[in-house]
Order: C-alpha cells, then structure tokens, then sequence
C-alpha cells in the first residue's frame, strides 16, 4: 500500500546535447527530500519518459536504489509507459526486482486502443509484477480516455490501488459511488485542485511542488484535512498555478531547477 498523499512528478535532467544526466536528478530528488518530500515519481506525468530508452530508465532505476538514505526514507514511485506492450512488460519485471514502491501505469500515446485492448495491456503488466499500481488516464496527452466500466472492470484487481485522473475529473464521484474498495484518487497537477477535491480527488501527483516542495504540500494538506485554508494561502495557489502554467510547464520548472533542457522539439 502507498501511504503518501503528495508525490512529486520529478523531471529528467540532461545535458545540453540531451544525454540523460543521472547526477542531476538525483540531486534534485535529494533537494526535494531535504525540504519535506516524501515522495517522488520518476518517468511520469512530466512526459519525458517517453523519450528515454529502457536502459535510459534502468540507468535511473538502478540510481534511485543506490541512494539508501532516499530509499529507505521516501516512497519512490515509477512510471510506466510503451507504445510497445513487450517493452512494458519488460521493464515492469525490473521494476518488480527493485525496491520501488508502486507503479505509475500509463497508457500509449497515439495508438489509441480499444477499452478491450488497455485492459489486456493492463493485464499483461500486472502479470510481470507484484507492486501496487495507480492507472493514469490522460487522455489530452495520450488520445486515449480510460471508461468508468474499464476502470470498475481493472480495480477488481487488488494491485490497483487508485488512479491518476488527468482528463474529466467529474468521473471521480462516479467512481465512488460504484468502487467496491478503498481508492485513491490523484490529481494530476495543481490547476483546478480547491474544485478537484471538492469532487472526491484525496491526494496529489504535483510538478509544481518541484519548485515550491513546502507549500504546495502544506496547501493540499490543508484542502484535503477541512483545516480552514484563508484566502491568502488560495491566492498563493493561484499565484504558483499562473506562474508555472503561463507556458509550457516543464520548460518553467527546468528552467527554475537548473535541470537543463527539455528534449527538443520542447522548449525551443
């Protein structure tokens, strides 16, 4: 069971000819450990992950378990994702022989596959590991929108544990009505996140938090406790949200972080 309700959607740093830059990422986890994460996801929700190699992202798995005082402290997620079902599931199998905590379940780009077809892919890479897994629908990105029956139909599966909701937020009250079982739901991002939680959305998948650890945690902890949150702090929010979305929002926060370049054509 994953037991944080923020983690934060790490980018992938590089060099400037766009090698992956190991040290880079690993420094800024460290930064993001040190200033009250404790959770991070890496090759997810940024998109990047699509652009590495399977042993570009075994390079970073095998980082990540190196770095004892992260792994034995903080919940290490991974994403995962593959036009390529055979790719998927390989490089689920090596995620099952690590230490990670949970999987970030994506689905291909482009292809657009059936209902039927994602719920064998699923299928396929529950099969080849034991982790627990949150699906994550983002069907602005990807083309394809997982159904409210396809999802009811893969929770039955006790690995699935949640979702990360990044296209209609109002399937999640749906969802509650009808799952069978305890569920989490993720907001994708912090856009919208006063009127996400109000639907049902109990915990957080941040990129924002890459720049502001400390409070965007403090805020969505605040939102999903009841605490009184003061029109001051939701300014905040909204202040951090027009800052880091006024463009592309993976090229703000590396530039922020000194992560270096997005993989072109991305911030050119």
């Amino acid at each position: 069971m994953l037991l944080e309700d923020v983690h934060v959607a790490v980018p992938t740093a590089f060099y400037e000819d766009e090698t992956l830059h190991v040290d880079a990422t690993m420094t800024h986890i460290n930064y993001l450990a040190n200033n009250g994460i404790q959770s991070v996801l890496l090759c997810g929700s940024t998109g990047e992950q699509h652009s590495l190699t399977i042993h570009e992202k075994q390079l970073l798995l095998n980082a990540i378990q190196k770095e004892s005082h992260l792994r034995d402290h903080m919940e290490i997620l991974f994403g995962l994702s593959s036009i390529r079902q055979t790719e998927a599931v390989q490089f689920a199998k090596l995620l099952d022989q690590s230490t990670i905590a949970g999987i970030l379940l994506g689905y291909p780009p482009y292809i657009r596959p059936t209902q039927k077809e994602a719920i064998a892919y699923t299928e396929a890479i529950l099969s080849a590991t034991s982790k627990p897994v949150i699906l994550y629908n983002n069907p602005g990105r990807t083309g394809f929108d997982l159904s409210i029956e396809t999802i009811l139909t893969l929770s039955e599966h006790e690995q699935i544990i949640g979702i990360k909701e990044a296209g209609n937020p109002e399937k999640i009250p749906e969802l509650m009505q009808q799952l069978t079982k305890p569920f989490f739901f993720y907001a994708g991002g912090e856009q919208n996140l006063y009127s996400k939680v109000e639907l049902g959305f109990n915990r957080l998948s941040s990129i924002s938090a890459n720049v502001y650890p400390k409070e965007i945690k403090a805020l969505f902890i605040q939102l999903t406790t009841l605490k009184p949150i003061s029109s001051t702090d939701l300014d905040k929010l909204d202040t951090i949200v027009d800052e880091l979305y006024a463009e592309s929002l993976l090229v703000n926060v590396k530039k922020r972080l000194s992560m270096g370049p997005c993989r072109a054509p991305i911030g050119q």
